[in-house]
Order: C-alpha cells, then structure tokens, then sequence
C-alpha cells in the first residue's frame, strides 16, 4: 500500500511528510509545511505519455549491432586511465515526502467541528500580498517569507530546481525533481558558441549530485557552470573540441573541491575535512565541426539515437560503476551485475575526496543525422540500453528537442521516478556533401 493510500491517523506522532517529530495540537509541521488538518485523497494517476516506437515493418534496433558512429582516435594529450578509486556507494532513493511526493500543494478539507481554526478560513484572512510580492502556490493569498514558507497558511513553497527547462537553439535541457528525494540533486548547462572559423559548437552538460555526500545540489550546479563557462571560453580560441572537454571536467572538478573548503575551520584542527565533502558525476557532449565529442566521470550517460530509426541506436560511454567493473572483469553479465544491490556504487566522481580524477572523453564523426540524449541515471534506470533509450525517444524529438526531452522526463516518472531526472537532447546534423566532395 503506498503511502498516500493509509488512512489518517487521528493523533500524528510524525509528519507524513518528513517524518519530523509533532507536538501536540500542531497544525502545520514546522520543518516543512505539511497541513496536518488536511485528509489528503489519494493522488491522481500521471497520465502516461505516449511513447513513440519504431514504425511497424522496420526492424527494431538492437543495442550494440549495426553501425555506430566512427571512432575518432583519441587525442595524444589524453592521460592514460589509471587505476579507480575506492567505491562510493549511493544509497538507493527511496525517500518519499508526502503523499504522492508529486511536489504538489492541496488545500486542506474542511475542518472537523471542534478543530481549530485554519487561518486560510479564519474571520481576519491576511491582507493581499503588495504587487511584486510572492505569492503562496497553495492558498494564492499569503505571502512567502524568506524562508520560503507561507505566511498566511504555512506551506512550505516548491524550489526553484524543482523542475528546469531550458532550450537554447537546437539544444534542449530538462530536470526533475522526480517523485521520491525531497530536492533536485542534478544540474544542467546548455549554450551555443561558435569556433574561430564562424561554425557553430553546441554544448550540453549534465550533473548528478551525489547523495550521500554533504550539499550535492551545490556540487551539481558548480560542476555544471564551471564546465560550460570553460568550454565557452576554449572552443571560440580554437582549443581542439576533445581537448576542451578534458579541461572542462577538470575545471569543473577544482569547482566542487572549492566547496569542501570551510574558511572558518582550520584545516589543522579539522583532519577530516574532507569525509563526504561535496560530490557529483558530470557528462557532457559538444557537437563541433561535424565532430561529436563525449566526456564523462561517473556513471550519467550519453546515447546516439540515428534520426531513422531503422539504424541501431548505441551508447557511448562506460560507466564509473560496481556493475561496469564487474562486467568488464569478466566476473558477471549485465543483467547479473545491474541486479545486485552494489550496481550503482560509483567509483568515480567530482569531489574532494576522489580518489584521483580520471576524466575520459571520446571523440566520434556520426556520418548520418542523430539525436545525442545526455542524461543521469535516473532516466538511464528505466531506459537502460540503446534500444530501450531510442524506443522511449518520441519520434519528433529531433525537430522538437525540448518536447522530446519533456517525453523522456515523463517516462521515468511514469516508471517510478525513484531519482531525480536530467536529460539534454543536442540534434546533431550532418552537411550535405556537395558536389565533388571526397
């Protein structure tokens, strides 16, 4: 029985919405909100939304066969891997705040004879916020205080991360809080530049905060714009696209190392400073001068889904993982590896307290047009292959990229939105050849 669906009890020892401790007589809990008066019915079904799958009579695209875009060789700046760090582990997002955990605000039923007066229906309502003011999503009336609570009838206001969008050109970028964490861990940046040649160069990044680990909402955000404003300042000089994106992730790794730094401690009187210091995957891709280039450290991913379906979709990097270890060794299959409780422990990421930082990119040449899905795991763990990930992709994605990535955020909620949910969608087109071209 999920929790939305328990009847109420009559004397709360907890809010169901963050399990924090009641008093007696309460009627809004004081850590986040929740309208202890209120008898909330069970949530409306998210309507799924349709997903597009590969028309009938065309083969269905198996992972891994058929063509895949052309290896570039790596750069010979690329530092050869070394071996990874000790593993991390994520616990699984099992939190849920409230029923329905949707992020939605219900106004409460009406109140039993007897009870004590709601303030939204007292005789004295607050007075109308002054123009300008914030306004309570729940009763439209109160203002929102510092905070970020109501002061006429106490909820707690969604956060701004909550839900993100964003397109940019031919770029497109949304992130979810999901249904289960009580915040948006993850982190987006999308822009458009162009390269001392006049071309245009298209970058998407993607970041996944680490659960476990103190502030990952902050580590996201500084990896993520540490990493566009490095590739914004390198690619219009010229710096080779690959070359770029290594010192992107560096740059966005020093971001979140300077968050584990506490001017007002002591390093010599702290010696743990840096146990669970602020942490993040990162994924990025920039679509330059007919080159795809791909860098990650973590376990978020990027696919290539070919505008005509017919041709096999493929993914493009490995994950810092338990169960890619595992599989790599030879010692399980993936179905093996992804099922045990281990799978999603990373073994590398952007922190303080990485073992050490081990960026890997990849350079590719698509010789047809495409779709480059840059995204976390928590649209990936419900789209976990190429297939699956193209099968989810709406077939109009490529001309309407937010929509798309609109489509890809509903369908993991609909599978359970168990983390919070980032993709990037980066259309990636091919010039014609023209006439006399080698």
């Amino acid at each position: 029985m999920n929790m939305s669906q328990k009847p109420q009890e009559t004397a709360l020892s907890r809010c169901p919405g963050c399990e924090e401790p009641l008093e007696p007589g309460d009627l809004f809990c004081g850590a986040c909100g929740y309208d202890l008066s209120a008898v909330p019915e069970p949530p409306q079904d998210r309507p799924t939304i349709a997903i597009a799958t590969p028309a009938a009579g065309k083969p269905a695209p198996v992972a891994g066969s058929g063509p895949a875009p052309e290896p570039v060789e790596p750069a010979p700046w690329q530092a050869p891997g070394s071996a990874p760090g000790p593993e991390r582990s994520v616990p699984p997002a099992a939190r849920a705040d409230g029923p329905g955990a949707s992020g939605d605000f219900e106004l409460a039923a009406p109140a039993a004879p007897g009870a004590a007066a709601d303030p939204r229906t007292s005789p004295d309502p607050a007075p109308s916020p002054a123009a300008g003011t914030k306004v309570c999503v729940a009763c439209r009336a109160g203002r929102v205080d510092n905070d970020g609570y109501c002061e006429n009838c106490g909820h707690a206001q969604p956060r701004e991360r909550d839900h993100m969008e964003q397109e940019l050109g031919s770029v497109a970028a949304v992130s979810d809080r999901g249904l289960r964490h009580h915040r948006n861990e993850d982190a987006f940046a999308v822009s458009t530049t162009a390269l001392p040649d006049g071309s245009p160069a298209v970058v998407a990044i993607v970041c996944d905060g680490v659960s476990s680990a103190s502030r990952p909402d902050e580590a996201s955000a500084a990896a993520a714009h540490a990493a566009n404003e490095a590739l914004l300042e390198s690619l219009p000089r010229g710096t080779h696209p690959q070359q770029a994106m290594h010192e992107a992730i560096v740059a966005a790794a020093e971001s979140v190392n300077r968050l584990a730094q506490d001017p007002g401690q002591a390093q010599e009187h702290d010696p743990h400073r840096h146990q669970n210091a602020p942490a993040c995957t990162l994924v990025g891709a920039i679509m330059a001068s007919g080159l795809l280039v791909v860098g990650w450290v973590g376990d978020s991913r990027v696919y290539w889904v070919p505008a005509d379906r017919s041709a096999a979709p493929a993914r493009l990097t490995e994950d810092d993982s338990w169960a890619a270890q595992m599989v790599a060794a030879g010692l399980m299959n993936e179905a093996e590896a992804y099922a045990d409780e281990r799978a999603h422990a990373i073994t590398g990421w952007l922190g303080a307290d990485a073992y050490e930082l081990e960026p890997h990119t990849a350079s590719f040449k698509p010789d047809r047009p495409g779709l480059v899905v840059v995204c976390t795991d928590g649209l990936w763990n419900y789209a976990e292959s190429a297939a699956e990930m193209a099968a989810a992709v709406p077939e109009d994605a490529y001309e309407r990229p937010l929509h798309g990535a609109q489509v890809l955020v509903g369908h993991a909620l609909d599978g359970g939105g168990h983390d919070n949910v980032t993709v990037a969608l980066v259309p990636f087109a091919v010039p014609p050849q023209g006439a006399g071209s080698a």
